[in-house]
C-alpha cells in the first residue's frame, strides 16, 4: 500500500534470537474484574504449563479492572509468590483498556492475552504465538470456527458468534474467521504502532486491532483451538454486541472516507518474497497495470454509456465532452484509490486538476478522430461512431496510464529520507536481543558468503534484576507515554528487531 505522507514505519520481520537476555520473550495478559474465585486457579494452571512446554523466558501478567472485590488482593499475593507473575491495577474498568496500557508498557517482544476463565486450551499456546517469535506473522488469533476446532457451547452464543463474524464480513470485509475469541498474541514492534490506532476500550478493542491490521496488509495467522464455554461468565451479551455494532459503524465510515492512516502499518518494500524487484522494471508495475486496465474496462463502458444518452439530445462533439469530463471524474477517483494506492482526502483537488488535463488530451483525441470521421464520411452511423471512438479510446488509455503514473501520482518512495535505525539500549526496560544475532556493515569482509554482515554479540544477562515495567498506575485516559490514547496523529517510534544500514533501502 502506498500514500502521500509515508513510506512505511514497520521494520522488517526477524525471528528472534533464541539466546535469552534477561528479558521476557512472551508476555501473557490475563485481563480481570471481579475474578477473585478463578483468578488463582488460571494463574497457577498457566504457570505451570508454561514452565513445562515454553522454550522461551516468560511473563504473566495480571490486568486488574478496577475490580471491587478480593481480586487486587489475590494478585498481589500471587505476584508476591511466584517469580514470573506481575499485578498491574488500573482504575476504570474495560478490557481493551487494560490490554492497551499492559502492552505499551511491556518489554517483551511478544505479547498476548487469554481470558481468566481458560475456555481455551493452553495447547493451542506455543502454536499461536510461534509465527510471531519466527517472524514469519503479525498478529495470532485462537479461532473457535476453524474446521479442526473443537467447541462446546450453547446454542444462543453459537449463534451470536456466527452472526457477528457474518456481519463483520459483510460490512468490512473481514477475512479472519473469529473476532472474539479470547486467545490472541501480537509482536511488540506491530502493538507500539497499531495500538494508538485503536480507539475502542471494551469489548470492541480486539474486533477494531484485527480490522486495522488486516487492511494495512499485516498477516495475522490463525489457529484452531479446543474451546469450552463458561456457563458463569460476566459478559453482557447484549450490551456487548450493541456495542460491537457501533464499532462496526464507525470503523465503516473512517474507512469510507479514508481517514485511518493505516500507511502508518506498511511493512517496507522486500519484506514479502512476491515484493522482490525484477530487473529493469518499475516498482509496483504490473499490480497497477492490472488495476489501471480493470478501471479502464469500467470507464469505457461506463463512457459508453453516457455517450449513447448524451447524443439523444447533442451533437456528437458536445456528447463527447460530457461523456469524457463524468467518466474521467470518476476514473481519476477510481484510479488513485485502487490502482496508485493513495489514501485519504489530501492531494484530491490536485489530483482531480491534473486527471482533467490528462482528459484534455483524450479529448483532443477523440475529438480529432470524430472530426476526421465526419470529413471523410459526412453522415457516418452510430456504430461507426463508436468504433472509431474505442480505437481512439485506447490509445488514449495509453497515455493516461504513462501521465497517471510518471506525473499525477508518481512513486515518491524514494524521495523520502531514509527513516533512523534507533539505537537499543541495553536494559530491562528494552529487549536488547531485539537487535539480532548479525548486524549489517557493507564495509566488513567478515561475513557469511561475504554480504556484509558480521556476527552481532549477543548482550549479556543482567547481574541484578530490574522491574520489567513501571507498575505505577498510568492515569485514566492515557498509555504507558502518558499521551492520549485517542490521538491518532501522534508520533511513532518504531521498535526494529535489527539494526540497518542507514543505506539499506529496506
Amino acid at each position: 500500500m502506498r500514500t502521500d505522507t509515508s513510506p512505511g514505519t514497520l521494520p522488517a520481520r526477524e525471528h528472534l534470537p533464541a539466546a535469552g537476555a534477561g528479558t521476557p520473550v512472551l508476555d501473557v495478559v490475563i485481563p480481570v474484574y471481579n475474578e477473585e474465585k478463578d483468578l488463582q486457579p488460571c494463574v497457577l494452571g498457566l504457570h505451570e504449563h508454561l514452565k513445562r512446554t515454553f522454550p522461551y523466558a516468560f511473563r504473566i501478567t495480571i490486568a486488574d479492572n478496577a475490580s471491587t472485590d478480593t481480586t487486587p488482593q489475590v494478585a498481589a499475593r500471587l505476584e508476591a509468590e511466584i517469580a514470573e507473575v506481575k499485578s498491574f491495577r488500573l482504575d476504570q474498568k474495560g478490557r481493551g483498556r487494560a490490554l492497551r496500557t499492559v502492552w505499551s508498557a511491556s518489554d517483551a517482544p511478544i505479547l498476548a492475552y487469554m481470558d481468566v476463565d481458560l475456555s481455551t486450551d493452553l495447547n493451542a499456546l506455543l502454536p499461536l504465538v510461534a509465527p510471531l517469535i519466527s517472524g514469519h506473522s503479525d498478529l495470532a488469533i485462537g479461532s473457535r470456527l476453524a474446521r479442526t476446532s473443537r467447541v462446546v457451547r450453547g446454542p444462543k452464543r453459537e449463534l451470536i458468534s456466527r452472526a457477528y463474524n457474518l456481519i463483520l464480513r459483510g460490512s468490512l470485509q473481514a477475512r479472519f474467521s473469529d473476532a472474539q475469541c479470547g486467545f490472541k498474541a501480537i509482536r511488540r514492534d506491530v502493538a507500539q504502532a497499531l495500538l494508538p490506532l485503536v480507539e475502542d476500550t471494551g469489548w470492541f478493542f480486539d474486533t477494531e486491532m484485527l480490522v486495522l491490521a488486516e487492511r494495512a496488509g499485516l498477516r495475522i495467522h490463525e489457529v484452531p483451538v479446543d474451546w469450552v464455554d463458561d456457563p458463569d461468565s460476566t459478559v453482557h451479551i447484549v450490551k456487548t454486541a450493541t456495542d460491537d455494532l457501533k464499532g462496526v459503524w464507525r470503523i465503516g465510515k473512517a474507512m469510507a472516507t479514508g481517514s485511518l492512516p493505516l500507511d502508518r502499518l506498511t511493512r517496507p518494500f522486500g519484506d514479502d518474497p512476491r515484493d522482490r524487484e525484477i530487473q529493469d522494471v518499475p516498482r509496483g508495475l504490473a499490480r497497477q497495470l492490472v488495476g489501471f486496465c480493470v478501471v479502464g474496462g469500467l470507464s469505457t463502458l461506463f463512457y459508453l454509456g453516457l455517450y449513447s444518452v448524451f447524443r439523444q439530445f447533442s451533437g456528437s462533439q458536445i456528447a463527447n465532452a460530457l461523456a469524457l469530463l463524468v467518466s474521467a471524474v470518476a476514473n481519476t477517483a477510481a484510479n488513485r484509490r485502487l490502482t496508485f494506492g493513495v489514501r485519504g482526502r489530501g492531494g484530491a483537488v490536485r489530483h482531480q486538476a491534473q486527471g482533467l488535463v490528462v482528459l484534455g488530451i483524450g479529448l483532443v483525441l477523440t475529438s480529432g478522430s470524430l472530426a476526421a470521421l465526419n470529413a471523410a464520411t459526412g453522415n457516418p452511423s452510430h456504430s461507426t461512431e463508436l468504433a472509431v471512438l474505442i480505437a481512439a479510446n485506447l490509445a488514449a488509455t495509453v497515455l493516461r496510464f504513462l501521465l497517471f503514473r510518471a506525473w499525477v501520482f508518481p512513486d515518491r518512495r524514494d524521495d523520502f529520507p531514509a527513516l533512523p535505525s534507533p539505537v537499543v539500549a541495553q536494559g530491562a526496560s528494552s529487549p536488547a536481543y531485539l537487535t539480532g544475532a548479525f548486524r549489517y556493515d557493507p564495509q566488513s569482509p567478515q561475513s557469511p558468503q561475504d554480504q556484509g554482515y558480521q556476527q552481532a554479540p549477543l548482550p549479556q544477562r543482567p547481574t541484578a534484576p530490574q522491574a520489567p515495567y513501571d507498575t505505577a498506575q498510568f492515569p485514566a485516559g492515557s498509555d504507558a507515554a502518558g499521551s492520549p490514547w485517542r490521538d491518532a496523529t501522534m508520533p511513532l517510534q518504531p521498535v526494529r528487531p535489527h539494526d540497518t544500514d542507514p543505506k539499506d533501502s529496506r
